[in-house]
């Protein structure tokens, strides 16, 4: 496992389109054309990175607590052919255990991921109305063996903000966690920036 940051793409950015299949429903998930006017929350996580199993009842509160009021899809890039837990199946049975009352996508070509410039799990990308980016980074500063509160504050902050038409501070800190799995010949250049320097 390599320690690893989220990249921090800049603030701004328009949201990549996408169209991934729901591991739960079996249904096409695009986006932004699928999503209701307001917030969007793209999340790449997994099964079995120790990152998110630490902040993965949060992710599930969070999706109750903004139901409606942001559309939220999280992501699996990772291989399944390196990490069987991150298959399909096994993300389906994860969804299913957690009560994930949005989308949970897998991204076999892993050419969301890239387009995302997603690096590790979690990796967290909010969108505002206008579908620009408006925070990415931590969920919060939660980590495994640490004694912070897993309490989504950085994210849930941001979401308040934009959900009062105000803007979310600008001051994010990045994410840290496994790195995404990558296919062989897909590992994309950012990734070597985004390994968290010890």
């Amino acid at each position: 496992m390599s320690l690893t940051a989220s990249t921090m793409m800049e603030l701004g950015t328009a949201i990549p389109s996408f169209s991934l299949t729901d591991v739960r429903t079996g249904k096409m998930v695009r986006v932004p054309e699928q999503c209701a006017p307001g917030p969007i929350l793209v999340m790449f996580i997994c099964r079995h990175c120790p990152y998110v199993i630490h902040v993965k009842s949060e992710l599930a509160r969070i999706g109750r607590d903004y139901a409606g009021k942001v559309s939220i899809v999280a992501i699996s890039s990772n291989d399944a052919g390196y990490v069987a837990e991150d298959s399909p199946g096994r993300l389906k049975e994860m969804a299913e255990e957690l009560g994930f009352d949005f989308p949970l996508c897998y991204d076999e070509t892993q050419d969301v991921a890239i387009s995302f410039s997603a690096a590790c799990t979690p990796d967290i990308f909010l969108f505002d109305k206008d579908r620009r980016l408006a925070y990415r980074g931590q969920i919060d500063g939660s980590r495994p063996g640490n004694t912070v509160a897993v309490d989504g504050r950085d994210l849930r902050a941001a979401m308040d903000a934009l959900l009062k038409g105000a803007r979310p501070a600008t001051e994010q800190r990045p994410s840290t966690g496994c790195n995404i799995k990558w296919k062989a010949g897909k590992q994309p250049v950012y990734y070597h920036s985004a390994l968290v320097k010890k």
